[in-house]
């Protein structure tokens, strides 16, 4: 698939270093180009305890945290656009009407999805509304804006959750039911959901050992504002694998397709994930050279990243993805998780851009050292870190291609890529993965 083998496999390395200094109890890994899966691994095991269930990519499942935000309700709202039951310059009040307030009647959800409404960036809702989502919702339609909308940029969880809601009173249904039956339950994503069934909880990495509710969690969500407001919500709430993610991965880079399957159409796929302002599009981030995204993905490439340690980057112009999901906030025993996963997330995005062999992108030396093998700052004292990257010489590069392209009629025709595995580096023969039958919840 174009792609080094051996340069693949420092991404081992890299997430070992990670775990070993205390980052996060296992991770699982899945680097797909080109339709097929160049590299997957499990490591470590879903917790610290020696007699945890090893790390599964198609098996494990995680809290999703901030992934919500684009596999669940950006995917629903795109969906939602498609059949014109959304439009992005409507106002956020026409499906939200108890969403009231100075200037808020000017909000659209456009504004919501590039985190340009005005909201705040979020409240602490549990602290008044544990047991009360009634009461949780009220705080949220009620929080005074922090800016004129359309004027800044903030990223912001409550505008993630008003937009829940909004997709909610579009599709005339609960967010959990319409994200199952139109995303999840047609590609196959079986450990996909929220709220996950206590049949599966041995599956599912821990959070949060000592959180404000009292108890540790495992199987619930951990936001605890998503948690306040139910656990079905726009911002946070959603579970899955790496493998799923995988597949919706996929699918994105098949411009809405998989398997035969169209979800959203290809021309809405690329106007949300456009370049809008910052380092966002719409719903999505855009790659930039942080959050994970690495040195070298650049303004085509889009993802986003979970506070609980997961990511998912998706990079059109190199026909690739790159899953990440670790439980970092598990009893971390690194002095600063936050800034392991951050390494770790940069580390891979470098690793498997290096590892591309294709004349257009391929990088001719490897720098001697990563983020992951200085690990500054991680258990030390805190000091200035350097400057320095691991970004070698780029040489020059052809013309960007758009994210999606409008679909010629020789590229009409072909088929939709399904992701396929490699089962080892030695061969280089890829095997479809097998079909999932959908697991109620």
């Amino acid at each position: 698939m174009g792609m080094s083998p051996d340069r693949l496999e420092t991404i081992s390395r890299v997430v070992r270093k990670g775990m070993f200094a205390g980052g996060y109890p296992g991770a699982a890994v899945i680097v797909g180009r080109r339709g097929s899966i160049v590299y997957e691994e499990g490591f470590g095991a879903l917790s610290w305890g020696k007699d945890s269930r090893p790390v599964s990519t198609d098996e494990s499942i995680y809290d999703l945290a901030s992934l919500t935000k684009v596999v669940g309700t950006t995917t629903a709202a795109m969906i939602l656009f498609d059949e014109g039951k959304l439009r992005l310059d409507d106002k956020v009040q026409k499906y939200v009407p108890d969403f009231v307030g100075s200037r808020k009647e000017t909000i659209t959800v456009r504004m919501l999805l590039s985190h340009q409404s005005g909201l705040p960036a979020g409240r602490e809702l549990w602290r008044k509304a544990k047991n009360d989502p009634a009461l949780a919702r009220e705080m949220v339609v009620t929080t005074k804006l922090a800016y004129k909308p359309g004027t800044g940029t903030i990223y912001s969880d409550l505008g993630a959750v008003v937009l829940g809601w909004v997709v909610e009173a579009a599709a005339g249904e609960p967010l959990d039911r319409f994200t199952s039956r139109r995303i999840f339950q047609p590609l196959g994503m079986v450990n996909t959901g929220f709220r996950p069934a206590d049949s599966l909880k041995s599956r599912i990495a821990p959070t949060e050992t000592s959180p404000p509710r009292g108890y540790p969690i495992r199987g619930e969500v951990h936001d605890e504002n998503a948690y306040a407001l139910g656990g079905v919500v726009g911002h946070a709430g959603l579970f899955g694998s790496a493998g799923d993610l995988a597949i919706f991965a996929q699918m994105m880079l098949n411009g809405g397709e998989y398997n035969g399957r169209r979800i959203v159409a290809d021309s809405t796929v690329e106007l949300f994930t456009e370049h809008v302002a910052r380092s966002r599009a719409l719903g999505w981030e855009i790659g930039d050279g942080a959050r994970g995204a690495g040195d070298y993905f650049d303004e085509h490439a889009f993802g986003h990243t979970g506070y609980t340690g997961t990511s998912l980057w998706i990079d059109p112009d190199r026909d690739l993805f790159i899953v990440l999901l670790t439980n970092r906030v598990h009893a971390a025993r690194a002095r600063r998780p936050s800034l392991v996963i951050a390494d770790v997330r940069q580390d891979i995005a470098n690793i498997t851009a290096l590892s591309i062999l294709d004349p257009e992108f391929a990088i001719p030396m490897m720098p001697e050292s990563f983020r992951a093998d200085r690990g500054e700052n991680w258990n030390r004292a805190y000091r200035a870190r350097s400057r320095r990257t691991t970004k070698p010489k780029v040489p020059a590069k052809a013309p960007s291609k758009a994210v999606v392209s409008a679909p010629s009629k020789a590229a009409s025709k072909a088929p939709a890529k399904s992701v396929s595995k490699a089962p080892s580096k030695a061969s280089t023969k890829a095997t479809p993965i097998p079909s999932k039958s959908v697991a109620k919840r």
